[in-house]
């Protein structure tokens, strides 16, 4: 690691991957093997020794001056399995640092004398280490794909504890959502061996888990499986119109749900061209999807109801266990499915509940803009809990009517990506290519061909080249819509007539800076910049001073 990735680390601060120890103490044995043990048993990281918590640079004490191979040796044979950690030493601001790469773990490794703590951040989002505790550990590897908890057989439960309603129950859904024909011809036995709801042979069936879950009796669900709760709140300003919750077996609990929420998803008429289109407040299989990835993804090891809020501008819905392993907030739309709970999660994809093409989160993105809102929010989601916003109010129907009569001439829907894309265009009217790849999850490449494809479509306009271009919606776009004053504005001015703004600025205030011209033309620090240097070049500025104190003047 070189001293410039080394300064940049430390600038940003600690964070979950990244932690500072000092060693002017020097730092103790303990101190050292527990921060090392914490980072493994989450994602892995780098541990910075002799940089103080506010990031200053104080260096490694006399003590620890020795081989870097000592101290990797010394960290795997404190260590239970050992711990395999790379360890450099690294000059940075006239004192020795002490990188040590911590690897992540398939399995939990503790201290020798039997510490064994994992990395957390806490309610103000400041990272620190705490217990990993034994009734943790199913939720450990169950993060990781190590373990399915749903495909455990549950101790003390019989065939009997299965109700034969929910089986009716589970059947008429296959039906009603188009779930796997095959699961119909079977009966009570074969249905629960064919989704993995039992666990035995012959005639001796355990349910397990999922089993219970999905087909159990409630009473056997509320002594086998505690931890098992839904809420759902109806909240209409101040008052609470429906607050109740629920033990039963998910998929009564998900007809449930779904009644409330049907009969209080009001629908709004659009005409465009010819047809009359209905609009509900929120779409109902965005919705479906939501809520169904909370049933089947919860950690069902932990204490906590999932919880369903309908509210007048929003839904919340929130469950507890936070992301599995490789999912975070930046990536859930382009990360690949990974189910905490495979067998429940399989069972309501064989059921036809849930997509079976692990497209779920982009219904639920696609959902939204569709309806005319804003993109679904996980911002409030931590390491304990998933927390999802479905932003309601009323439908933006300009940009819906936009949507659908340009899929009607195209003949195809739009992406996902493109929608995200034509959504924030909509609203904050230009884009750059840095914010487009922030919007989609994906990298510049990916952002470019999407954006110069709505370019090609004619629903876009770019401006500018290479890295500095942005783009606008196009002429067309704003025709359409009525809003042909917002094109001029939006689409600017022309480079001759911004240089010859910048001119006039000149002559009425005798200087300017490249921040006034972006004021003045509204272009980016890059294009100021650039059209500065040409006016200097062709001789008609003159530049006083260098940097941040620099200005041009007419020249003399």
């Amino acid at each position: 690691m070189g001293a410039h990735l080394l300064q940049e680390l430390i600038r940003k601060g600690e964070s979950r991957e990244v932690e500072f120890k000092s060693d002017r103490g020097p730092l103790s044995d303990a101190e050292l093997l527990e921060a090392v043990v914490c980072l493994a048993n989450d994602q892995g990281g780098v541990l910075l020794i002799g940089v103080e918590d506010d990031g200053t640079v104080t260096g490694l004490h006399e003590s620890h001056r020795t081989n870097p191979k000592q101290l990797e040796a010394f960290v795997a044979a404190r260590t239970q399995p050992p711990l395999l950690v790379r360890v450099s030493f690294e000059s940075l601001e006239g004192h020795i640092v002490a990188v040590v790469e911590v690897p992540k773990v398939s399995q939990p490794v503790a201290t020798s004398d039997g510490r064994l703590v994992i990395r957390y951040l806490d309610t103000h989002g400041r990272p620190g280490c705490r217990p990993l505790y034994p009734y943790e550990l199913s939720s450990w590897r169950a993060d990781r794909g190590l373990f399915d908890y749903t495909a455990q057989p549950v101790e003390g439960a019989s065939w009997q504890d299965l109700d034969p309603l929910e089986f009716e129950r589970l059947r008429r859904l296959v039906q009603e959502y188009r779930g796997d024909s095959q699961l119909l011809v079977l009966d009570d036995q074969q249905l629960a061996r064919a989704l993995n709801l039992v666990f035995g042979r012959g005639q001796h069936f355990v349910p397990t888990v999922a089993g219970l879950l999905l087909v159990g009796r409630e009473e056997a669900l509320r002594t086998l499986l505690p931890a098992h709760e839904v809420a759902l709140q109806v909240l209409e300003r101040r008052e609470v119109r429906l607050n109740e919750f629920y033990r039963w077996p998910l998929l009564r609990i998900f007809e449930r749900i779904m009644e409330a929420f049907s009969v209080r998803n009001e629908e709004r008429e659009l005409t465009v061209g010819l047809f009359r289109v209905g609009i509900p407040a929120y779409d109902p299989r965005a919705f479906r999807e939501a809520v169904n990835n909370a049933l089947t993804h919860r950690d069902y090891t932990r204490l906590g109801a999932v919880h369903i809020q309908l509210r007048e501008d929003h839904v919340l819905i929130s469950n507890p266990g936070g992301f599995v392993e490789g999912v975070t907030i930046h990536n859930i739309l382009v990360a690949g499915p990974k189910p905490r709970n495979p067998v429940l999660a399989d069972a309501f994809k064989r059921i036809g509940l849930v997509e079976r093409t692990g497209r779920g989160v982009s219904i639920i993105y696609e959902g939204l803009l569709r309806t005319g809102h804003l993109p679904p929010d996980y911002s409030r989601t931590t390491h304990t809990s998933v927390t999802l916003i479905l932003p309601g109010g009323p439908s933006d129907l300009d940009f819906v009517s936009l949507i659908v009569q340009e899929e009607n001439k195209r003949q195809r829907p739009f992406s996902v990506e493109e929608l995200l894309l034509l959504n924030y265009l909509w609203r904050e009217r230009e884009v750059d290519l840095k914010e487009a790849a922030r919007l989609i999850q994906q990298d510049e490449v990916v952002a470019r061909r999407v954006l110069e494809h709505l370019l090609e479509s004619g629903l876009v306009e770019g401006r500018g080249r290479t890295r500095a271009r942005r783009y606008h919606l196009s002429l067309a776009v704003y025709r359409e819509t009525g809003k042909r004053a917002e094109y001029v504005r939006r689409r600017g001015f022309d480079r001759p007539q911004m240089e010859q703004m910048i001119l006039e600025y000149v002559r009425l205030y005798g200087r300017i800076t490249r921040r006034e011209v972006m004021d003045l033309c509204r272009v980016s620090a890059h294009q100021a910049a650039y059209l500065l240097r040409r006016l200097a070049k062709d001789g008609h500025l003159e530049v006083v001073g260098a940097g941040r104190a620099a200005f041009y003047r007419l020249k003399r």
